[in-house]
């Protein structure tokens, strides 16, 4: 059943492309035509050539001339329908692929953090090459292989009736042969693609973790995990390929059973006089042509199965629920002043297991905010909050005094300068790293940005300076390094509200302490999220909420919190334990 809506909606893409399909069914029909016209001009040439010294070579010469025209025209034809074929896959895989990573976008980030990277990234890359493949087969083989059966069945009963009977008859040995092989592939292709998304997933997880694996002297597991899941990739391949390789030889047999047939009857019939040599020469040529596609379109068959496996995971990753829908004709905040509210807040990752309850916090204008608790006790998914990455299963967060479900993400988020401990950067110069939130920064907004986050003598010791190429995760520059240019990133933007979440945890003591004076000039009028492990850092924060189990355990100034001598004391002093 999920295999026909799969096809149904394989079949939705294609619509789009109708005027080319319905012009390569007309090639199709065009090619078949001269194609299978060819056989009785060679079957008249023949017997034209009765006997030695009685060779017709004025009417062969004709026959030749416009064998020759119609061998051309079917290769124009031929060409213009693979054009056409060609057209319609690679435009629907675009249309395929591209649905999928808008839809990815969309996708909320629980979707993402709950999925192996590396099988996203196969569905959209791996799966979709796959179901190409099978859908340029389908296209180029199925429509002259199906209309090569029926035109050369019409052929064949306009030359004899009886000798095409035996052909008809003999036919659905190779129909039932494709139809079993087709309802053994298809699951079995399901599962070589979903165990080559895991494969995918844990070489992705293995690479980017390389040094963490050869810390720990890991790679002795990860190989065993690697050899494991490439075992099962190998066992279900080959079930998929062993029976998908005997369709051709399974039809060529049947094939070869349709010419033994075609032969002996049209022999016999040449015997009687009812055939002519040249008739029966273009019968064999006939029952040649009829067969072969039955070859093609069982190998299309077993192929396309492979295609819409490959499909269904795509579909699946289309059809999973994306965000709440955003406000139609919402309030757009321009410049927020900067309060935020919690009220009653509820949140947890899984149902089984509450993280925050019945949290409630209220935050003034341009507020130092410092989020402090032990790990685990809902500093960053605060945060995460905040910024609507996940929405509240309960109560209501506002800014100004409007809820965020009521603006939209891209507004809200426009609101918040974010530097998380977690650096990212992409595959950019350094210019555009830095100017990823602010494109149309200028050359000296960009540098003025660096120097105030103390990234800009680094730069300049780069082989290009600002125009230097990184990679993906930064190359050879050190992780503060990393963290000094998304520092400069939000330091150009100057957003009204800011979310610093270990924001120098990678930075040396004697950096950290100018940029944290950078940080100080830049908070200035500013509401700010600091969250901050090291205490020593947050002493200047208007109000330090102290979390533990998802809840708001203490809160006040650094001074009041000691002379209370609670929780907060206890962990401000075992950082200074000897």
């Amino acid at each position: 059943m999920k295999r026909k809506s799969t096809l149904k909606r394989v079949l939705c893409y294609i619509e789009e492309y109708r005027l080319y399909l319905l012009a390569s069914i007309l090639l199709a029909v065009l090619t078949v035509a001269l194609t299978l016209y060819a056989p009785i001009l060679t079957g008249d040439a023949i017997d034209y050539m009765i006997g030695k010294g009685a060779v017709d070579f004025a009417a062969l010469l004709k026959l030749l001339t416009k064998l020759g025209v119609i061998i051309a025209a079917t290769s124009v034809f031929q060409w213009l329908m693979n054009l056409c074929n060609n057209h319609i896959t690679y435009k629907v895989v675009m249309d395929v692929r591209t649905e999928a990573f808008d839809h990815m976008q969309d996708l909320p980030l629980s979707y993402i953090d709950s999925h192996p990277q590396g099988d996203i990234v196969s569905r959209l890359i791996a799966d979709i090459d796959q179901f190409s493949d099978g859908l340029l087969m389908g296209f180029t083989q199925l429509f002259t292989g199906v209309m090569t059966i029926l035109g050369t069945l019409l052929f064949m009963l306009s030359v004899n009736v009886g000798i095409t009977l035996v052909v008809v008859c003999i036919t659905p040995l190779s129909l039932l042969v494709a139809s079993f092989i087709a309802r053994r592939t298809h699951s079995m292709f399901k599962l070589q693609s979903e165990t080559r998304g895991e494969l995918t997933g844990l070489i992705d997880e293995m690479v980017g973790n390389q040094k963490v694996v050869k810390a720990f002297g890991h790679e002795e597991e990860a190989i065993a995990q690697f050899d494991e899941i490439n075992r099962q990739l190998q066992k279900h391949s080959l079930r998929a390929i062993f029976y998908s390789s005997i369709t051709n030889p399974a039809t060529r047999f049947v094939n070869s059973m349709v010419y033994a047939g075609v032969g002996v009857a049209g022999a016999f019939a040449a015997i009687r006089g009812v055939l002519s040599v040249g008739q029966l020469s273009c019968f064999l040529s006939y029952a040649n042509q009829y067969t072969k596609p039955f070859n093609e379109i069982s190998g299309v068959v077993t192929e396309l199965q492979n295609a819409l496996a490959c499909a269904e995971r795509v579909f699946d990753f289309i059809d999973q629920e994306p965000m709440s829908a955003e406000p139609v004709n919402g309030p757009h905040i321009e410049k927020v002043q900067g309060s935020v509210d919690l009220e009653n807040v509820q949140f947890s990752y899984t149902k089984d297991r509450e993280l925050i309850k019945n949290l409630n916090l209220h935050v003034k204008p341009g507020q130092r905010i410092a989020i402090v608790g032990p790990t685990g006790c809902g500093k960053s998914t605060l945060i995460n909050l905040l910024m609507r990455f996940y929405d509240v299963d309960a109560g209501c967060i506002s800014v100004d005094g409007t809820p965020i479900q009521k603006l939209t993400r891209e507004n809200l988020r426009q609101q918040y300068g974010m530097v998380l401990q977690e650096t990212w950067l992409k595959s950019a110069t350094v210019r555009e790293n830095i100017s990823y939130g602010k494109p149309d920064a200028t050359e000296e907004e960009i540098i003025e940005a660096a120097k105030a986050s103390h990234a800009h003598s680094f730069i300049r010791r780069l082989p290009k300076g600002y125009d230097t190429v990184l990679s993906e995760d930064g190359g050879s520059l050190s992780q503060g390094q990393k963290q000094l240019l998304c520092i400069a990133r939000v330091m150009l933007c100057l957003p009204p509200m800011l979310i610093l979440d270990e924001a120098t945890s990678s930075i040396d003591t004697r950096t950290e302490l100018k940029i944290q004076n950078a940080f100080a000039k830049m908070m200035e009028g500013r509401t700010s999220f600091i969250v901050a492990h090291r205490l020593s850092t947050i002493r200047e924060a208007d109000v330090i909420l102290v979390m533990r189990d998802g809840q708001i355990i203490e809160q006040g100034t650094h001074e009041s919190l000691l002379a209370a001598k609670g929780f907060y004391a206890e962990l401000y002093n075992s950082q200074w334990a000897v």
